[in-house]
This record gives structure tokens, C-alpha cells and sequence, in this order.
């Protein structure tokens, strides 16, 4: 098993509602898919995002897109007009998401295409 981060294997989309926050995590192929589907499970979700989420998590599974969603709940304080966080949105939770750190076996790790790539030019 190889500990990586989100980020190596998918890309985010995140979104917001109220006190409502939602992510979905798109994962770069069928062993991608297959190892997030293991280890992101909502508990670990919520784990990661600690205080931040006071209400449950709920994941769903969208195979057909090779995508898993994240909706969670009392996550944003109290929501945009009532909140007093300074980015009082869920635009940010994608990238919050893709810095979690999950166990994947070897072979998925390796063949991680976001894992490899080249610096961005400048």
C-alpha cells in the first residue's frame, strides 16, 4: 500500500447551499475510482475536515462518471449571510479535499497520472 494524496488521483468540483456544502471528487480512471471508492468514505471525510463540518456527511457514488459526492451538512457557519469565516463559502472545499491523504495499493499509486506530471511553464 502507498499513502498519497486525493490530488494524484482525481479532480474536485465543489459547491455551495445555504449551510450546505457539496464536493465531488472525478477520479482519472477505473483503478482510481476503485481505490476512492475504498478509502474515502464519509467518516473520513468528515475526519478530515474536523470542526469545520458540524452536521453529518453523506456520500453517493456516481460510476457511470467515475465520480463519488460528498454533501455536508452544517459546514459552512450558519451559511454565507450569517457566517463569520472569512471564506464563508464552499468554493474551496474541492481543494481542501484533494490534500487528504489515503492508503492505495501500489499499482494505483504508480500509475497515478496527476502524481507524474511535469511542473507547469511558466
Amino acid at each position: 500500500m502507498a499513502r498519497i494524496q486525493l490530488r494524484d488521483l482525481c479532480g474536485a468540483r465543489s459547491g455551495d447551499k445555504g449551510d450546505i456544502s457539496d464536493v465531488s471528487l472525478f477520479a482519472d480512471d477505473a483503478a482510481a475510482y476503485d481505490a476512492i471508492c475504498r478509502a474515502v468514505t464519509a467518516e473520513a471525510v468528515k475526519a478530515h475536515f474536523g470542526g469545520l463540518v458540524h452536521g453529518p456527511v453523506e456520500r453517493y457514488e456516481a460510476p457511470n462518471v467515475m465520480a463519488l459526492k460528498f454533501v455536508m451538512h452544517g459546514a459552512l457557519g450558519g451559511g454565507a449571510p450569517r457566517s463569520l469565516r472569512s471564506d464563508n463559502l464552499g468554493k474551496t472545499h474541492a481543494g481542501t479535499l484533494l490534500r487528504m491523504e489515503v492508503d492505495v495499493p501500489d499499482e494505483v499509486a504508480t500509475s497515478a497520472r496527476r502524481r507524474h506530471r511535469p511542473p507547469a511553464p511558466r
